[in-house]
């Protein structure tokens, strides 16, 4: 099909403009690839369009016929196009601002300039008004105040265009506070929306914290404040700094060559950094990366570098508007007292004298006294204190690190309080990286990767946030918190356990080598450096542990307990392995994650103490055998007591420790008269967990290939199988449980789905399909499958005939699709081995699927030759399966 020429409709000023803009953004584009300056670009953009407007509105002032209207009317570009920072795809914000009494002669015109605009392939974004409506206007809606904030006169009655912005200025000034708050409200709406930290891996450039929404904020509330929205200005006025006003220019160009990019790669307006345009970028841009860093991880860390420097300097330019414009400073030393008679504490804030300024400023031991201050309190630095403080670092990057500095700074780690806070402060002015040498590596450093939502060092921080909001949480994980006296170094190790990344080596590995040097940097007593060495070194044992290995193993929490060797070591790495994954992201400490952590926590507890608060488990499922036998022998329609005898005796522990006595009787029931050619099934929400158990129980005769069978019936319903028991019981019955995430439900799924699923596994049983299942193809959106494609680790099978005393343990770590649980459980079965349990976890954007196993005659696999036959066997098998994943792809 040819290209359709425009309709002979069009004026010939319409076409001229047309032509006009294709020629200039083909010469812009070829602006951009020069490595001209972004700004450079957006200005010529905007004389382009400036140009275009222009021609048109006077063919359309011509085609109305009015053309004495010269003196009441104006054009006034808005937004973007009023700061001329436009990027090459946005929308044209354009206002017609008329005089009172003008707007029948006005109309036409604003008409026909309309239809020019949109019919020259321009979006438009248009109003109509007279200076009394849009400034009435902008006080009702945040939105229209910082659009019209940014206006510029372009033509028509400049007497207009002053008068308009004069009254602007004036209302701005009058109702500053009421626009200030409701413009930051939307701000933070948005915020939220786009996420709430700079440290985003898939960040949206415009809107994004950081991002250039948050440079034109501060343009936004100059103008409220102080009637200048343009940041140069601010400068002269002294309120605001010429080091801040450098940070936002920096962050500002690197952002727009960035939005230009992305809307030339595109040919349409696009915001979204995504995976696919950070490779791009890297690539584009030159970047080389280095050992242990790959070139897109170089290329990030140097985007997260502008944006986090913008946003300081942004919210320390609304800080100090906030600070001019409250009344209460001048009462605030009437409510503080006097501490060292130099600094003065009050219910909210603390500050220092002039002389207390004098002491601080420059001096690390005084910062940091100041900030324990601070933290014992709960109180915040004020303002002008902190403004002193962070210029006075600002321009002595290098402070003396003295051992009574040293000393302060292990005081406020000792502290939950508000010690997040005054961290991020350090690491701001990067203070904290003379305390801490490692993390000046991780400034910045972006994980490239689907799992970890931030970059290393927002992470960590993140991290000793969490812990110390445990502070307040009743659970168990909170007694652990509160339990333990010294808290520094758990606080120490959680802002160092990822350290080590952005190496080549394991970051384990690392982390224990850069713990040891911080250990010896800080001073710390030898037992202090073991602990932190240890925490670092070993913070993902517990998790490994809990979601790798079978918890009802009384090896697993054994080796924990040995490990560990202690109590007090026992708690602050559960601690620890909590917070660390609360840090990753939202809702990644499930119910179900912490669970397990803290079963395993009270299982190696015990081990460690004969608290009555660790007693073991077999006691309590002693109790409840115990229970369910009196129960049935009360019971009047039970017969064969020793049947169901058999039955309560050989139920796994694990079973038992989920269910009521009450509810074991009913469940036995459903076994008793169970034919040997029928199966049963049967679901139930455990709210405590949030996730979903199925019960499937069958006679032996039936169950061969038992497991991949059921994996693909849960996979074929929407499924993500979180772990899976087998056990076989009195009367050659099989019992099978698997815990899942229903991805059609949203909490607690309906008592009909319940049964679709349960009736679909005694299915997979009772009519087994003779060909592999086919699976929904929603898994992954269209971006996350390509990045894995693009970087992605092969496949890996791991044998362990050592964790466990009848098992072979068969570790597979493979990149997620759909059916990948059904794929690797029917290699198993192909192979001849039985599977008696599974445990399924992420870790970074892998599967780590965990098989117990036994061969034909119930052992273990331990013949070297089949064990590489079975691997061979199950890569291939996982590869042809995700190759098959990858071209599915939508798109």
């Amino acid at each position: 099909m040819g290209i359709m020429q425009p309709g002979p409709r069009l004026r010939p000023a319409v076409l001229a403009a047309r032509e006009r803009l294709e020629r200039g953004r083909a010469k812009l584009r070829t602006l951009h690839d020069s490595q001209a300056p972004a700004v450079q670009v957006c200005n010529y953009l905007a004389d382009l369009l400036d140009g275009i407007v222009l021609d048109l509105y006077q063919a359309a002032v011509a085609e109305a016929g009015q053309g004495e209207l010269e003196s009441r009317i104006c054009l006034v570009p808005l937004a973007g196009y009023g700061r001329r920072d436009l990027a090459p795809f946005s929308d044209l914000d354009l206002m017609l601002l008329y005089a009172p009494g003008a707007k029948d002669q006005v109309a036409p015109v604003a008409r026909l300039l309309t239809q020019h605009l949109c019919d020259a392939g321009l979006t438009l974004g248009n109003s109509f008004r007279t200076p009394a409506e849009a400034c009435r206007l902008a006080l009702q809606d945040a939105t229209i105040f910082t659009s019209l904030a940014e206006a510029r006169y372009l033509s028509g009655s400049a007497q207009l265009y002053n008068q308009f912005a004069h009254r602007l200025r004036q209302y701005a000034r009058r109702h500053r506070r009421s626009l200030i708050a409701a413009v930051e409200r939307e701000r933070g709406k948005e915020r939220l929306e786009y996420g709430e930290t700079v440290y985003l891996l898939k960040p949206n450039l415009k809107r994004s914290p950081g991002g250039l929404r948050d440079l034109q904020l501060a343009r936004w509330i100059g103008f409220a404040r102080y009637g200048e929205s343009e940041l140069e200005l601010l400068k002269r006025m002294d309120v605001l700094s010429p080091s801040d006003l450098e940070r936002m220019r920096s962050a500002h160009a690197f952002l727009l060559r960035l939005r230009n990019e992305l809307h030339f790669a595109a040919g349409k307006p696009q915001d979204v950094l995504g995976r696919h345009e950070q490779l791009r970028l890297a690539e584009r841009f030159q970047y080389r990366g280095s050992a242990g860093v790959l070139p897109v991880e170089e290329f990030m860390r140097d985007y997260f570098e502008h944006t986090s420097e913008g946003r300081y300097a942004v919210d320390h330019f609304l800080a100090s508007v906030h600070w001019r414009d409250d009344p209460r400073r001048i009462f605030r030393p009437l409510f503080a007292h006097r501490v060292e008679r130099d600094f003065r504490v009050g219910p909210i804030h603390i500050s220092a004298t002039r002389r207390g300024l004098a002491r601080v400023c420059g001096d690390l031991e005084q910062v940091l006294w100041l900030m324990d201050l601070a933290n014992q309190y709960g109180t915040r630095i004020e303002h002008e204190t902190w403004q002193a403080i962070r210029s006075a670092m600002t321009r002595c990057p290098d402070l003396e690190l003295t051992p009574a500095a040293t000393q302060r700074f292990l005081a406020l780690m000792s502290s939950p309080g508000r010690l997040a806070d005054l961290l991020r402060r350090l690491h701001e002015t990067r203070v904290l990286e003379q305390l801490i040498p490692p993390l000046k590596h991780a400034r910045c450093l972006l994980q490239f990767n689907e799992y970890h939502k931030y970059t290393v060092d927002e992470h960590c921080l993140r991290a000793v946030q969490c812990a110390t909001d445990f502070q307040q949480d009743p659970r168990p994980v909170g007694e652990a918190y509160r339990g333990i006296k010294q808290k520094r170094i758990l606080h120490l190790a959680l802002l160092m356990h990822d350290l080590g990344k952005g190496y080549p080596q394991d970051h384990s590995e690392v982390g224990l080598r850069l713990a040891a040097e911080t250990a010896r940097h800080l001073g710390l007593p030898a037992h202090d450096a073991e602990t932190l060495k240890f925490l670092v070194h070993k913070h993902l044992l517990m998790t490994h542990l809990a979601f790798r290995q079978d918890l009802n193993d009384d090896s697993v929490s054994l080796k924990l307990a040995v490990e560990v060797g202690s109590q007090e070591m026992l708690q602050m790495l559960y601690v620890l392995s909590c917070a660390d994954l609360a840090a990753v992201g939202p809702h990644v400490l499930n119910s179900w994650k912490l669970e397990l952590l803290t079963e395993l926590f009270e299982r190696a507890r015990w081990h460690l103490s004969d608290d009555a608060f660790g007693a073991p488990s077999r006691l309590r499922s002693h109790q409840l055998r115990q229970e369910v036998l009196e129960l049935l022998r009360s019971a009047r329609d039970i017969q064969d007591l020793n049947w169901w005898r058999q039955q309560v005796n050989g139920l796994p522990d694990s079973y038992l420790r989920q269910r009521t006595a009450g509810e074991i009787v009913q469940d036995l029931k459903r076994l008793h008269d169970l034919p040997a050619d029928q199966a049963v099934a049967w679901g139930r929400y455990l709210e405590s967990r949030e996730v979903t158990e199925y019960t499937v129980v069958a006679h032996e005769e039936m169950t061969r290939g038992i497991f991949h069978r059921l994996t693909g019936a849960l996979t074929r319903k929407s499924h993500q199988i979180l772990s899976a028991e087998i056990h076989t019981l009195h009367g050659n019955l099989v019992l099978d449980r698997f815990y899942v995430e229903d991805m059609h439900s949203s909490g607690a799924p309906l008592p009909a789905r319940l049964e679709e699923v349960s009736a679909a596994l005694v299915r997979a049983l009772t009519e087994p399909a003779g060909e592999q299942p086919s699976f929904p193809s929603h898994w992954r959106d269209r971006e996350a499958r390509a990045t894995a494609s693009l970087n992605q680790l092969p496949p890996r099978v791991h044998f362990d005939n050592n964790s466990s005393d009848r098992h072979t343990v068969v570790t597979v770590f493979a990149y997620d699709f759909m059916g990948l649980l059904y794929t690797i459980a029917r290699a198993l079965f192909d192979a001849g081995l039985s599977v008696q349990g599974a445990r399924i976890s992420t870790h970074l954007d892998q599967v780590v699927d965990v098989f117990y196993v036994v061969d034909e005659r119930g052992r273990k696999l331990e013949d070297p030759p089949r064990q590489q036959r079975l691997r061979e066997h199950l890569l291939r098998e996982i590869q042809q399966r995700q190759d098959s994943d990858l071209q599915a792809s939508p798109g």
